[in-house]
């Protein structure tokens, strides 16, 4: 849409109106409403704590199966973790060195991490009260109970001493402080004990203090043997064997109090990639400093002494405010194997086998050449992208195999077949993304047995993370070589696409396996890429190409056409995609969003923002699709893409985004991939403008509707 188009819309939108209710600025002279001002941007950090707690809400739904709300509630309490070695780490760096505003909203980095104290304690105090006062006695109701220590019976009690004593204790180094024992290094993450003691040692020390650290290699609770238990199952907290016999461990002192703590560190990594010569050493050597980092959060069990509390504060060098006290386990996410050690299939979601297309037949390559094939995972299976792989590197036709490796897993099939393909002489080319958060030390792994095997490896662009998801597959096929290729929205990683819904296209098109090849070209070479003929693709052409596309609406609204956008992402940051985005409703275009986790964008403001719709779909798959639809007057353009619609994504990785071209394929992804999810009344969270979330449950006489569970039905077979 033109200059003058968006001038002559912003004219009619009354000066009280939006401005006024928004602090917005409007000049004078032509009223133009500023679509950068700071109240028109949530916060990130807040924005994505708020997802963290949608996570978190489903564990409270008493409609979801018991040990899947136990889990729900583990995987809220690890996004957290998370949330503070990252986010939080971060704005208190920006705080140390006195960095301007955070981002777009104008909020500094201290203003921010208020508003995060007052939203993160009460989220943790959700979280206990949840696990006290619901999940424990629901547990109880199953025969599911975590005995307490005054629960337990003579024989358990003997049970625990002799568990203490063989398994527990003579891996134990307790630590009395003194000058000479000077407070110890604690792991990030990890369960520690801080003890009070009267008396003197052997040696006449009077510390008063000492620090017990739980062993890493035990699990932190233990069933109890059968034939001593009292429910069908027992269960006994590591932390409950301790504090029972935390007195063996310093004889001839009493032990007058023994307290559960746990601090978290910043776990980024630095490596300044253009002051280094291998990345893959500078980050084998950066890698262990992870688990020492700067402090940022103290969790102390909530009977602690405030002397101790400060004591422990002083330690870590943090403040009141990073203090967390908590009424249960202080490492609440290691209670996240319990689902899967109980036979109990009546409390878990129910089963599923992911189907396979029926057209498929054992030549891969031969369904491929007879029309493109589109996968959704994971209620489609994730097998047929093994096997595209697995028999290129047994067909003797096929020279060459290049792909991108973000994250895989440590025992990846694919891997194992890039390894099989590169002892038989084939060109293996990978692109192993070695900077992957928290799987950097996996993928170094599988970088050096890709190359020990013949591989080529390589990590991608310096200062630009290598994020796209291809595959490409080159086969000699008489006098001409042709290309298939594999494009998807996630990564190729074997559990994942159990739980995350991901989207993958496999086709021999002429042109998309042309932008395929000319994107690996741009990866392993310093020579300029070309233009690519269908793909878009960040840092260039994806950031433009969505805007373009935007504007192309608007322009079709204001011509009073049918304008409709519809796009479904993880994350939405990008301050000139929300801008344009702004412009385009302005205009009169119909824009439905589909975010799950960080949006910045405000949703129906009058007059800016009232033609959007922001949802957020958490249940029990994880939504990592990122597909968009324009409608183009008419003729719809549907793309997938590996990128979020955040800066990091458009700005400063590659990114590969494709199109769905085949008409019907281009059906499945508006109506089971977009349009479905915006009919979901049970598992959709609505955004308002003021940057809250409300669920969405279905009205009197309305059918209730869930996506997730509708691809079930409807994809996937039952087991």
């Amino acid at each position: 849409m033109s200059a003058d188009a968006i001038t002559r819309k912003q004219k009619k939108v009354s000066k009280t109106d939006p401005a006024k209710s928004n602090n917005m600025t409007v000049s004078e002279e032509n009223k133009e409403i500023d679509l950068n001002h700071p109240d028109l941007f949530l916060n990130r950090e807040l924005s994505l704590l708020a997802f963290h707690r949608r996570v978190s809400a489903q564990a409270q739904d008493t409609s979801m199966p018991l040990l899947e709300r136990l889990r729900f509630l583990c995987i809220a309490s690890t996004n957290l973790d998370e949330f503070f070695e990252l986010r939080v780490a971060g704005l208190k760096q920006r705080v140390v060195v006195s960095a301007p505003q955070a981002g777009p909203d104008n909020m500094t980095p201290q203003e921010v991490l208020n508003r995060i104290r007052v939203a993160a304690v009460e989220f943790v105090e959700e979280q206990y009260r949840l696990l006290n006062e619901s999940l424990f006695p629901a547990l109880e109701q199953e025969g599911i109970c975590f005995l307490k220590r005054d629960q337990w019976n003579e024989a358990q009690n003997q049970w625990v001493r002799t568990y203490f004593e063989e398994e527990l204790q003579p891996i134990l180094s307790p630590i009395g402080l003194d000058p000479a024992h000077p407070f110890p290094r604690i792991l990030n993450k990890s369960l520690n004990f801080i003890v009070s003691l009267k008396g003197k040692d052997a040696f006449g020390r009077d510390s008063g203090m000492a620090i017990v650290q739980a062993p890493r290699s035990l699990p932190r609770f233990i069933q109890i043997p059968p034939e001593l238990a009292q429910h069908p199952y027992d269960f006994i907290f590591l932390s409950s064997i301790l504090h029972a016999h935390v007195g063996d461990l310093f004889p001839g002192m009493k032990v007058t109090g023994c307290y559960q703590f746990r601090v978290t560190r910043n776990s980024d990594l630095f490596v300044d990639e253009e002051e280094v010569d291998d990345l893959l050493r500078a980050l084998e050597g950066e890698l262990p400093a992870r688990r020492y980092g700067d402090s940022v959060r103290l969790e102390v069990a909530d009977n602690c002494p405030e002397k101790m509390i400060n004591f422990l504060l002083k330690q870590f060098k943090l403040e009141q405010q990073d203090l967390y006290q908590v009424n249960g386990p202080v490492n609440l996410n290691r209670l996240l194997p319990l689902p899967d050690l109980l036979d109990r299939p009546d409390l878990k979601f129910p089963s599923f086998t992911p189907s396979v297309p029926t057209r498929l037949g054992r030549n891969l390559l031969n369904t491929i050449r007879e029309g493109d094939l589109l996968l959704h995972h994971p209620f489609e299976s994730f097998t047929p992208v093994v096997d595209f792989v697995r028999q290129a590197a047994v067909d003797p036709q096929v020279l060459a195999i290049k792909q991108t490796l973000y994250r895989s897993g440590p025992d990846s099939v694919l891997v194992d077949a890039l390894v099989e393909a590169a002892k038989a002489n084939k060109e293996v080319t990978v692109i192993v993304e070695l900077r992957a958060r928290f799987d950097e030390e996996a993928n170094i792994r599988l970088a050096n047995r890709l190359q020990q095997a013949g591989a080529h490896v390589v990590y991608g662009v310096v200062g630009y993370k290598t994020h796209a998801k291809m595959i490409m597959v080159v086969r000699r096929e008489g006098k001409k070589l042709k290309r298939y290729v594999h494009l998807g929205t996630g990564n190729y990683h074997d559990r994942t696409a159990r739980i995350y819904t991901d989207y993958g296209l496999l086709t021999c098109d002429e042109k998309l396996g042309e932008d395929v090849h000319n994107m690996f070209m741009q990866l392993t070479t310093l020579g300029r890429g070309t233009q690519l003929k269908k793909m878009l693709q960040a840092p260039f052409s994806l950031h433009t190409g969505l805007i373009e596309r935007i504007e192309r609406e608007a322009e079709f609204a204001q011509q009073g056409k049918p304008a409709h956008i519809i796009a479904k992402v993880n994350a939405l940051n990008e301050p000139k995609i929300i801008s344009t985005l702004y412009k385009a409703s302005m205009a009169g275009v119909k824009i439905d969003l589909i975010v799950r986790g960080i949006c910045c964008l405000k949703p129906g403001i009058p007059g800016i923002s009232e033609n959007i719709q922001v949802r957020s779909i958490v249940g029990r798959f994880l939504e990592h699709t990122r597909s968009f639809y324009f409608l183009n007057n008419g003729d719809p353009e549907v793309f997938c893409a590996s990128a979020d619609w955040m800066d990091r994504n458009l700005l400063k990785r590659v990114e590969e985004c494709y199109p769905i071209e085949k008409p019907e394929l281009k059906t499945r992804v508006i109506e089971q991939g977009l349009k479905l999810y915006l009919q979901d009344n049970t598992q959709a969270w609505v955004l308002d403008k003021e940057g809250n979330y409300t669920r969405l449950t279905p009205k009197e006489g309305e059918p209730a509707i869930c996506a997730q569970q509708t691809l079930l039905q409807t994809l996937a077979e039952k087991a």
